[in-house]
């Protein structure tokens, strides 16, 4: 591989609290090494465009408490196909672009890998609020979003204590519950509904609001994964809104639905999405330094290391079945 001097990097895909820590460490990892850096706006359609910026060390002062992605994000059609990903190996030529930081989530690292292949090398950085990335134990932005999830929660428990209430929850995580999981725990929910898992909407939930309330209880939050309730969900049965009047036809309890939706994505990231997103561009930056591209960066047992791109994607992931036993356990 040709050496590096300029390192280019975008993120795709969704924005995600965190991804700015991430740009932040590879412009300053790159200016420590004597490598300058262009930010490219939009994505991968920015790349396509040749909307690029330089980035001084200076630039990204300020930026690593900012939620969302000071570079934005974009959708491109056009990079799945070939000739998307060869005009964008011809631009990263045009604008002296050696190597590619690509912050996302897996259809970013698809785009990656085949810029890689056409001799761009490419390092991706996990960045997606839903933790749903097979090869990496944690994805930037998770940690946030689920504590923006429980400090609502919390609120919404307020209400639902002061007028006897039940309250569905629905948050994001459409192939992945991992969100749910943890704020339900995190809120001591007394249920929650993911996708990945049969459930049983009669013994899951119905039994168990009934035997709390024989024990006093009156009030309930059940959290909800999207990939259950929500619009893309592909075995959906009825929305949480449907959700909540069949919960309180069966129970007499009143019920209320609350989609939460794009709030969970923003907000300032939590101290672990900047420390996670600030160690994962720093190590971006120093594999390309070191020649080496085709590789993602992740987090396994709490370090920082790297796969093969094809290997990563070729992972699959489980849910976390220990801990929806412990939330079952415990609620």
């Amino acid at each position: 591989m040709k050496e590096i001097k300029t390192i280019g990097v975008l993120t795709s895909g969704g924005d995600a609290p965190g991804m700015n820590a991430a740009i932040r460490a590879v412009v300053r990892t790159a200016h420590y090494y004597g490598l300058n850096v262009k930010g490219i706006l939009k994505g991968y359609k920015g790349l396509l465009e040749k909307n690029a910026i330089d980035m001084p060390l200076r630039s990204v002062s300020g930026t690593l408490q900012s939620g969302g992605t000071i570079l934005h994000s974009a959708r491109c059609a056009e990079f799945r196909e070939d000739a998307g990903v060869e005009r964008a190996k011809q631009n990263c030529i045009e604008m002296g672009i050696d190597g590619l930081v690509v912050i996302g989530g897996d259809g970013s690292f698809r785009g990656a890998r085949d810029l890689s292949l056409k001799g761009i090398p490419c390092i991706g950085i996990p960045g997606t609020i839903d933790n749903d990335i097979p090869c990496t134990d944690y994805t930037i932005g998770f940690d946030t979003a689920v504590n923006t999830v429980v400090e609502i929660v919390d609120k919404l428990r307020d209400t639902s204590q002061s007028h006897n209430r039940c309250s569905i929850v629905e948050v994001m995580g459409n192939a992945c519950g991992d969100i749910a999981l943890h704020a339900a725990l995190g809120c001591g929910a007394e249920a929650v509904m993911i996708a990945e898992v049969p459930h049983d909407l009669e013994k899951d939930v119905l039994v168990k609001m009934d035997e709390a309330m024989r024990k006093g209880k009156t009030h309930f939050i059940i959290i909800v994964s999207e990939g259950v309730t929500g619009e893309r969900a592909k075995d959906r049965k009825m929305d949480a809104f449907q959700l909540a009047r069949y919960i309180e036809e069966k129970t007499g309890v009143e019920t209320r639905a609350t989609v939460i939706g794009y709030i969970q994505r923003g907000g300032k990231p939590s101290a672990k999405d900047r420390y996670v997103g600030s160690m994962m561009g720093n190590y971006a930056v120093k594999l390309l330094k070191n020649g080496i591209g085709n590789r993602v960066v992740v987090m396994r047992d709490n370090k920082i290391m790297d796969f093969d791109i094809m290997e990563a994607l070729n992972m699959t992931r489980t849910p976390d079945l220990e801990l929806l036993r412990t939330i079952n356990e415990i609620s």
